[in-house]
C-alpha cells in the first residue's frame, strides 16, 4: 500500500527524511493543484526543477513555499531553475547556489545545494535539472557528483530531472556512483512524465551509500494525491522517497 511509505521520525541513532523531487513547470500551471500534491506526500524537503526565475521570482518562489506550508531555503533564478524547500523540521546550516558551465544555444543549468541537520543527523542536499544534450549532461552529472562530495557530509540526496533515462550514460553514472531510490527499493509509480505522455522515468532521487531507502517512487494512489491534481499541476510526476539518515556520532 502506497500509504504505508514511512512517516517523518527522528530517533537517537538515524532520522526519517521525506525527499520530494518535483518539476514544476515555472507555475505554469495549477499551483493550487501542485499545492495539494505536494502537501499531500508531508515532504521534509522539497527539490523543485523548473521554478520561476524571471520576473519577481522570489514572490512566486514564497507563494508556493507558503501554500504548500513550506519555507524557502535556497535557488530558483540564482541557480537557474532548481530550488530547496523544507518544513521547519531541519535547520539549515548552510546554502550554495552553482552555475554551469553553459554551451551557447543551450539553456544555462544550475544546481541548489544546502546542509540540513534533522537531529544529529546532517544530510547534503543537491537539486538539479540536467540538460537536454547528451555530451552537456554527462559533464553536468561529473560535476554534479563533485559538488556533493565538496558538501562535506557522510551523507547525501541527489534528486532532480536528469533529462536521461536509465539507459542513458548520464543516468548511469550517477546510478554507479550513489543508489537510485527506485531501483533499490520500488514504491507507487516508476514512470515520471505527464499521465498519457509516452512512459520514460527522467526524474529520480538517488542516495549516497549509507542512507537506507525506505520507498521510492511516483506517489500515485498516496491519500490526498489525485490524478486530477497531479494532470492539472505540472508536465512532470513527483518522485517521493523515504531515506533513513544515520544519526553522527555524539
Amino acid at each position: 500500500m502506497l500509504a504505508d511509505l514511512p512517516e517523518s521520525s527522528t530517533e537517537a541513532d538515524a532520522s526519517v527524511v521525506r525527499v520530494l523531487s518535483y518539476n514544476i513547470r515555472s507555475m505554469r500551471d495549477d499551483v493550487g493543484a501542485l499545492a495539494r500534491v505536494i502537501r499531500a506526500c508531508a515532504p521534509d524537503v522539497v527539490c523543485v526543477q523548473e521554478a520561476p526565475r524571471f520576473f519577481r521570482w522570489r514572490k512566486a518562489a514564497a507563494r508556493l513555499a507558503r501554500a504548500s506550508g513550506l519555507v524557502y531555503v535556497t535557488g530558483g533564478a540564482t541557480a537557474s531553475g532548481p530550488m530547496i524547500l523544507s518544513t521547519l523540521r531541519p535547520h539549515v546550516e548552510r546554502t550554495e547556489d552553482v552555475l554551469l558551465p553553459r554551451t551557447p544555444g543551450l539553456h544555462q543549468r544550475g544546481l541548489a545545494t544546502a546542509v540540513l541537520r534533522f537531529g544529529r543527523a546532517r544530510l547534503g542536499v543537491v537539486s538539479c535539472h540536467l540538460s537536454i544534450r547528451d555530451e552537456e549532461r554527462y559533464a553536468q552529472g561529473r560535476l554534479l557528483l563533485s559538488r556533493l562530495a565538496a558538501l562535506g557530509v557522510p551523507h547525501g540526496v541527489v534528486a532532480g530531472d536528469l533529462n536521461d533515462r536509465p539507459d542513458g550514460r548520464t543516468f548511469g553514472l550517477l546510478a554507479g556512483e550513489l543508489q537510485d531510490g527506485w531501483a533499490v527499493k520500488p514504491w507507487g509509480r516508476e514512470h515520471t512524465t505527464r499521465l498519457g505522455d509516452p512512459l520514460q522515468r527522467i526524474d529520480a532521487v538517488f542516495a549516497t551509500a549509507g542512507v537506507e531507502v525506505l520507498g521510492c517512487g511516483v506517489p500515485m494512489g498516496l491519500p490526498g494525491v489525485s490524478e486530477a491534481d497531479l494532470r492539472a499541476a505540472t508536465d512532470h510526476l513527483p518522485v517521493l522517497a523515504a531515506l533513513r539518515v544515520p544519526a553522527e556520532p555524539a
